[in-house]
């Protein structure tokens, strides 16, 4: 009897590997074609980015791009939001897990394009590079040089140890994997294009390659490498793929990012492009049987210290808290026209009926809350660090935040106070008394400072670093005082500087104010009692400038300047019963109230 069991147990297993072996496809690079199991096969993919979702939105997002008819996923990994700190690597907290992402992908029918970097762009804070390397004051990146070099082979033997087994070569959804990104747009060190190809390779990464560069021959030819297929960002006419082919003639291309919308920076009117556009691109990608990825189909939301920013024809232009980017699916993970009139050209041209479209994620109102002046950045400053002229945060060994940078005067007492090279908003104060702002994106750098009866006057710059630029040539932005302070052409010496990462235990520890002072830099707090969760938008037009903390969630940056005034608050980051709610501000001093609306505007 245990013979027969044996032998029965043998042959189930046997069949289940035959199974298993059937089951396993193929994906390749033919000269015109993308190739799945041997055939001819067509790209339907949305982007979107497992950081910037709430993890236990996970499915819904991918459920919601497959019924708009996409058949795979291309997702970012942001390198720095995975290796904070050097050489400790996170691949399980919050958004983190990447192989959990990858698997729901598969288990929802879906391929996957993988885009790991080690530079992204995304409008991240940094294009994904960690900005630990920013402390090596000449460091190099995106090329041969070997303290990047070092950094960045640490980091693809690291990713490199949770995907591997989730190609399609190994039973999974990963049909290819991009090297880098749109290089063409930055640089030309070939070599360094091929390391990072190589790279991959020698940790056991088997399926194609492909690449992302804007259609122009001299980028093309830049950011390419031999073998991998030639993404085109976008790829929306006949000419843009002839210029494709003309770089490589044997290897497919595709649109690799297709805009149903855009970005959006602080101070700017919402960018919303109209659906016209891209239903127009869609149906020659359609037509023509070009394979291509809408960029994105689904932004989510630049939680915390994570939004970039660009360095275009207006100087420095931080984006938003908010990725909506006008996607088909909003923020909030809800349908839009552009979802409904996508869903309707590419239905018409599949054979097979699309999915439902999901069930939206249920929203709630909240009503005012009241928040009261609670403590200050004065009162909660650590030891300082003394430094004979400012440095600027990475110097400090921080990354995100806040710091304060604080001297008394000697000689030149009043005038005009200059900080070269402000990056990026400051606040000054003389004798604990506010004096003004300075806005790098405006292109400020100076401010009068009055007159003082004090016979030792104290100077304070109460400095935030916003998003590190994350596209072009002006990468290596350094946060803080990156130069000096002159005070009449006079340079100012001896400071007391005081580090404020604003990480979220620190804020939750904050103790209520000793002195009842408010001033500028003030901790509000509040809190709400909840019979029923559900996603919200947190409205803070009562408020000027400054960050959110829900329960100990960052939710982000709000600006009076607007266009986003309200921050999105996911269901799971509430709780039924009290919630606790603390802002910080940059300029507001009296109480004020935020309310909960069900959409960002």
């Amino acid at each position: 009897m245990k013979k027969v069991l044996f032998m029965s147990a043998m042959a189930l297993l046997t069949f289940i590997g035959s199974a298993s072996a059937q089951s396993k496809h193929t994906f390749a690079l033919a000269k015109k074609d993308f190739l799945l199991d041997g055939k001819p096969y067509q790209i339907i993919s949305g982007e979107m980015h497992p950081a910037r979702i709430p993890k236990e939105y996970w499915r819904h997002r991918i459920q919601m791009a497959k019924a708009m008819g996409c058949n795979t996923i291309a997702a970012y990994v942001f390198w720095n939001y995975h290796e904070q700190e050097e050489g400790k690597f996170d691949f399980t907290s919050e958004n983190r897990d990447i192989v959990a992402f990858i698997k729901i992908a598969q288990e929802e029918g879906m391929w996957v394009m993988l885009r790991p970097g080690p530079y992204v762009c995304a409008e991240w804070e940094f294009g994904g590079l960690p900005p630990y390397l920013l402390r090596i004051p000449d460091i190099k990146v995106r090329c041969m040089d070997p303290r990047y070099m070092a950094a960045t082979e640490r980091y693809i033997k690291t990713l490199a140890e949770q995907v591997r087994s989730l190609q399609i070569t190994n039973g999974g959804p990963i049909v290819m994997v991009q090297v880098e990104n749109e290089y063409g747009s930055f640089g030309n060190d070939r070599e360094y294009m091929l390391k990072i190809k190589d790279l991959w390779i020698q940790n056991g990464i088997n399926v194609p390659f492909y690449t992302a560069d804007g259609p122009v021959p001299a980028l093309l030819e830049a950011g390419s490498v031999p073998g991998a297929a030639i993404g085109l960002d976008s790829g929306s006419s006949e000419g843009d793929f002839a210029a494709a082919e003309k770089q490589n003639p044997d290897v497919p291309s595709f649109s690799s990012e297709s805009y149903p919308g855009w970005l959006t920076h602080w101070g700017e009117k919402w960018a919303r492009p109209d659906k016209a556009g891209i239903v127009k691109e869609v149906k020659f990608l359609m037509d023509t049987k070009r394979s291509f990825n809408l960029y994105v189909i689904h932004g989510g939301t630049n939680f915390g210290f994570t939004a970039g920013a660009n360095s275009g024809g207006k100087g420095y232009e931080p984006d938003l808290t908010s990725y909506d980017y006008d996607a088909p699916i909003n923020e909030q993970g809800d349908t839009t026209a552009k979802y409904m009139a996508l869903r309707e050209l590419i239905g018409s041209y599949t054979k097979k009926k699309l999915p439902a479209i999901p069930k939206a994620i249920p929203t709630i109102t909240i009503p005012d809350i009241q928040l009261k002046p609670f403590t200050n950045v004065w009162e909660n400053l650590p030891a300082a660090v003394k430094s004979v002229q400012p440095k600027t945060f990475e110097a400090y060994g921080q990354d995100y935040g806040f710091m304060v940078y604080k001297t008394t005067l000697v000689g030149h007492k009043s005038g005009k106070l200059d900080i070269l090279e402000l990056h990026d908003y400051a606040t000054v104060f003389l004798n604990g008394k506010y004096v003004g702002k300075i806005d790098r994106r405006l292109g400020e750098h100076s401010i009068e400072l009055p007159k003082s009866e004090v016979k030792d006057p104290v100077l304070e710059i109460f400095v935030e670093g916003m998003g590190r630029i994350n596209f072009a040539q002006a990468m290596i932005d350094l946060k803080g005082i990156t130069d000096r302070v002159t005070l009449n052409g006079m340079t100012l010496m001896n400071w007391e500087v005081y580090g404020l990462p604003m990480k979220g235990e620190f804020v939750q520890q904050l103790q209520a104010s000793k002195t009842g002072q408010v001033k500028e830099g003030e901790f509000f707090k509040g809190s709400f009692t909840l019979t029923n969760t559900g996603d919200t938008y947190l409205d803070m037009s009562n408020f000027k400038k400054g960050m959110v903390w829900v329960n100990g969630h960052n939710l982000g940056r709000y600006w009076e300047i607007g266009p986003q005034k309200r921050l999105f608050c996911p269901a799971p980051w509430l709780k039924k019963g009290e919630n606790e709610i603390i802002v910080l501000d940059q300029h507001q001093l009296e109480a004020a109230t935020i309310k909960g609306e069900k959409k960002l505007d």
